[in-house]
């Protein structure tokens, strides 16, 4: 059978003027097919139905479903327009383009340092493509998949409460080696931002200071209808097939979930017509988004895509991805506790402690910022526990604390404590403990990068089941997006995965169906037999 929706969400029509980047490799077999405008594969997906008996055994049944893959291989010239652009994720993004683009070297007392995009997995990283001749694993790089966006390429803009230019934000967050921000900072003074919205409960109170640069009144109609002008300007000011927007302002607090408010899209949008007080600045930016066709991404904790929201971006059939940027000690904790459960070890706590002087810190200070914050940084092993009935029982889960501190001589510069202490073999207790010391823009930045170019490229792929007559976008929750965040959106009704592995195996194994390649697999059978 089809999948679900998948009459509701027909194929975007291919960008103009952009031409098809050179492929790394190319897939010689009967079920691909490559023409100048797209690459198209066959492919049958496999997977294995349980179907649970009464007597407590399980009936166990492969399956395999046909689909058919056509990406477009022209990239299109694609604007970034972040919310929050001043601040240190967007202003130290933003210089790193322009030194990657450019070839910027600064010199640290570590001597001459070249400029690069570690620490995003699109542009830092290989998979596996397959054996040669000789049985050895061969790797490519992940963006060599399949065509993407270059960040070099990614125009820059957005919006700011604050109306300090690019380069004076640059030297305040303190984040880039001075010699660096002494080459790029006449680039990036030529750059302000676009007023911003500004709904003071929402976020904390010492934030005031930097609120210079607001839009006018308190009707977020209005707001929403400029948040629209905006993007359709810089579109053609910069003459842009695409723009991607990705909220990387301040954590707000969490909107209360009202009937008749926020529950349904028409409930939503009576709401914003009458300026509800429960609607929140990122909810309007996503709605602009939305309504104009734009990807959105939201990269802060709160609960910016309520139901309403994402019945609206499922009736626009709009892309969205969420929430929060999934970038140091979340990270690490995602991958240590699945290696912990998959290796028959228990954790039965977890405590994590952080301090940081940047003004994400700041704003987290105030409890109902931090509240979001912890929510989305609780939740990262549930689906780990679940997955192994052995060591937990129904409903068990470790003792999880989370706390963070606004300490401002550190800066930028976060300490992060973990402490994971575990059940092991015949009574016997272990615990780990990890100090994780990081400049925490220089973590968060290259994820921008990642889930812009993930985005951009899910609007050129497009699938077919047998029983579909044409073409269909993919589902408006951008799932595949998991891997970069914290508190990952899926869609309604379906599992959601945190563990770090088997998220970056979606991504890598979705791009080698687009080719016709079957997932990867670690059985090496070839290295196993006579």
């Amino acid at each position: 059978m089809a999948p679900p929706h998948a009459s509701d969400f027909p194929a975007a029509a291919a960008a103009p003027g952009a031409g098809a980047p050179p492929s790394l490799f190319k897939v010689q077999s009967p079920n691909v097919d490559y023409t100048d405008a797209h690459i198209t594969s066959k492919y049958s997906y496999a997977n294995t139905r349980i179907v649970k008996q009464a007597d407590g055994s399980m009936l166990v049944q492969p399956t395999e479903q046909a689909f058919e893959f056509k990406t477009e291989r022209a990239v299109p010239r694609t604007g970034l327009m972040m919310v929050g652009l001043g601040g240190n994720n967007g202003t130290t993004l933003t210089a790193a383009i322009y030194s990657n683009k450019n070839k910027v070297t600064w010199h640290t007392k570590r001597g001459e340092q070249l400029p690069n995009y570690w620490g995003s997995v699109t542009q830092a990283s290989t998979v596996r493509l397959g054996v040669d001749e000789q049985g050895q694993d061969v790797y490519v790089p992940l963006k060599d998949m399949l065509p993407m966006v270059n960040p070099n390429d990614l125009v820059i803009g957005g919006w700011d409460i604050s109306s300090m230019n690019l380069g004076d934000a640059m030297k305040r967050a303190a984040v880039l080696e001075y010699d660096l921000q002494r080459q790029v900072y006449g680039e990036l003074a030529k750059i302000t931002p676009l007023p911003s919205i500004y709904y003071p409960d929402f976020i904390a109170a010492n934030q005031a200071d930097r609120a210079d640069n607001l839009m006018p009144g308190n009707d977020k109609r209005a707001h929403c209808d400029q948040i629209r002008r905006d993007i359709r300007e810089f579109k053609a000011k910069h003459g842009l097939d695409k723009v991607i927007v990705v909220w990387t302002a301040n954590t707000e607090r969490y909107a209360e979930l009202v009937d008749g408010v926020n529950d349904t899209a028409e409930n939503f949008l009576a709401a914003v017509a009458s300026s509800h007080e429960e609607i929140a600045p990122s909810s309007i930016f996503a709605l602009a988004c939305i309504e104009e066709g734009v990807p959105f991404i939201n990269g802060s904790p709160q609960n910016t895509f309520v139901p309403g929201l994402i019945d609206l971006a499922e009736r626009e059939r709009a892309f969205i991805g969420g929430d929060d940027f999934k970038s140091g000690q979340t990270k690490f904790k995602s991958a240590i506790v699945d290696f912990l459960v998959n290796a028959g070890i228990k954790p039965v706590a977890i405590t994590s402690y952080n301090h940081l002087g940047n003004n994400d810190g700041k704003n987290l200070s105030s409890h109902k910022q931090f509240r979001s914050k912890e929510i989305s940084k609780s939740t990262v092993v549930d689906d780990m526990v679940a997955a192994n009935h052995l060591l937990y029982k129904e409903n068990e889960h470790p003792d999880h604390t989370v706390v963070i501190k606004y300490v401002p001589s550190v800066g930028d510069s976060k300490r992060a404590l973990d402490e994971y202490e575990c059940d092991i073999f015949m009574g016997g207790r272990q615990s780990i403990s990890v100090y994780n010391i990081c400049e925490d823009s220089f973590l968060a930045s290259p994820l921008i990068i990642d889930l812009v170019v993930l985005a951009e490229l899910m609007t050129r792929i497009q699938y077919k089941t047998g029983e579909m007559t044409k073409f269909s976008s993919f589902q408006s929750v951008m799932s595949i997006l998991s891997y970069m965040l914290k508190a990952p959106m899926v869609t309604r009704g379906t599992p959601v995965v945190n563990a770090l592995s088997r998220q970056r195996s979606a991504i890598e194994n979705l791009f080698r169906a687009c080719v016709g390649l079957a997932p990867n697999n670690e059985m090496g059978l070839e290295h196993k037999i006579w």
